[in-house]
């Protein structure tokens, strides 16, 4: 399974500032430290059930185990932390990972101490230290979590979050949501003191772009393979981030070319489009995501070739953060945003979302070219191939989404005629349903039966 193999991924590595392993839960008090350190650093992963030597080891739960450790540790530290805590299972034997952010709220006690990471070690801060680390989490804040000052609570579209929003959200997390939408907004911290944050009015905000006039997605398609070339369209995707990766996705979706396999009287039929989908969405959202909206000066930019697609991110990839490590690394310029995306699955946790990318492009069927990552400290530029190149016309059947949906129609009735195919499609000619159904005959996928006006189309079996 991909979660299974991102942890060994996680185990082949060695302790460090962002990662610790314990081989039991009987070192809760450990665990609690390691808990304060990376709650007062960069956040950071322990795997409970693995040996310092990277021995899978393996721990015993039962069904309070993480309710418990859970209590353990909000019941000892201060402020209360809630780490996200999972169990999975590696080689037969149950692990647990606690996955620890960064906290807003510094610096967090456990047990009346303090604790900093210092390599792969956990270190008692000092009186003085504790005074400095409060001073400096004052001083920083991530652009997202803070207020923005000229708008108010009007300036949120509440039927979005109610009609929208909170049914995803119940949807995901399989919770029901107690309480008024301004609750949920404000543990979400996208309401402060009864002020949207700048994260709040991007994601449920009436109209983002009043506060933020480059917080859009601008896409252009062209006709070859370069801009010099006709250009065949344009659009800006506005609104909240929900509704821009959404409107974003599908208008690429339906502008990516589908190729289907599909034999002569088969009923299954496989289409293959010339892109991942999953790829799409995910760096659509990556891009929305993580660009740097204190730069007004750029909006993110999609490119549609004929042979590739460009997604352009103003701001750049982070100290520590390369194109060769980017897989396996995580950062996030705008924590509260990813972290709401993630909620309702419009964003990968734990990293996860270049791993699944990676493996689409290996699953596909016609193996296009890896992902090009470009980057430095101003720009992220990532470029994913198309497979069109590899579209054989002795193997893949070439439909348009009439054709596709007449199939559908007929391995459900059996046969369809002219009459049903225009009932299908109102407002289409009669010479487009002609053209369309002898395509069809013409590939090989179907067989007229009679030559009147009662004439009806079947699957063509093959001999």
């Amino acid at each position: 399974m991909e979660t299974s193999r991102h942890l060994k991924e996680f185990i082949n590595q060695d302790e460090s500032e962002a990662l610790e392993f314990k081989e039991s839960l009987q070192l809760k008090d450990e665990i609690g430290k390691t808990i304060s350190a990376f709650s007062n650093s960069k956040g950071g992963n322990i795997l409970v059930g693995i040996s310092d030597k990277r021995k899978i080891k393996g721990v015993q739960v039962g069904k309070r185990t993480i309710m418990e450790l859970a209590e353990y540790i909000k019941r000892n530290t201060d402020p209360q932390i809630f780490p996200e805590i999972k169990i999975h299972k590696l080689d037969e034997k149950e692990i647990i990972f606690i996955i620890t952010k960064e906290s807003r709220e510094k610096p967090v006690f456990f047990k009346n101490y303090v604790y900093k990471r210092v390599g792969n070690t956990n270190q008692r801060i000092s009186s003085s230290e504790i005074r400095k680390l409060a001073k400096e989490i004052k001083e920083k804040v991530y652009w997202d979590e803070q207020i923005c000052e000229e708008a108010d609570l009007d300036d949120i579209e509440w039927n979005f979050v109610k009609e929208v929003f909170i049914p995803l959200y119940e949807k995901v997390s399989e919770k029901r949501i107690v309480g008024k939408p301004i609750d949920l907004l404000k543990s979400l911290n996208c309401i402060i003191d009864d002020k949207p944050t700048n994260a709040g009015i991007l994601l449920f905000g009436e109209e983002p772009q009043k506060f933020f006039r480059s917080a859009y997605v601008a896409l252009a398609r062209y006709k070859g393979k370069d801009v010099d070339i006709e250009r065949l369209d344009y659009k800006e995707f506005t609104g909240n981030l929900f509704r821009q990766i959404d409107q974003c996705n599908a208008y690429i979706i339906e502008h990516i070319a589908v190729m289907s396999k599909l034999q002569p009287g088969e009923i299954r039929r496989e289409d293959i489009p010339e892109y991942g989908k999953f790829s799409i969405r995910e760096l659509i959202t990556n891009a929305v995501c993580h660009r740097n909206y204190e730069d007004w000066g750029s909006k993110v930019i999609i490119k549609m070739f004929t042979d590739r697609i460009e997604f352009y991110n103003r701001g750049g990839l982070p100290e520590g953060i390369t194109p060769r490590n980017i897989v396996t690394e995580q950062y996030s310029r705008n924590p509260t945003i990813a972290r709401i995306l993630a909620k309702v699955e419009y964003i990968e946790e734990l990293g996860e979302g270049w791993d699944k990318i990676i493996k689409e492009h290996k699953m596909h069927s016609l193996k296009p070219k890896p992902p090009l990552i470009k980057a430095n400290k101003f720009s992220v530029l990532v470029t994913i191939f198309s497979t069109k190149d590899k579209f054989e016309e002795k193997i893949f059947i070439k439909l348009n989404e009439r054709q596709r949906k007449a199939l559908e129609y007929v391995k459900k009735e059996g046969h369809i005629t002219n009459t049903d195919y225009r009932k299908i499609f109102p407002g289409i000619t009669d010479r487009t349903v002609l053209n369309d159904l002898k395509d069809l005959v013409t590939k090989g996928v179907l067989k007229r039966i009679g030559k009147t006006k009662g004439a009806y189309y079947m699957l063509r079996i093959p001999k």
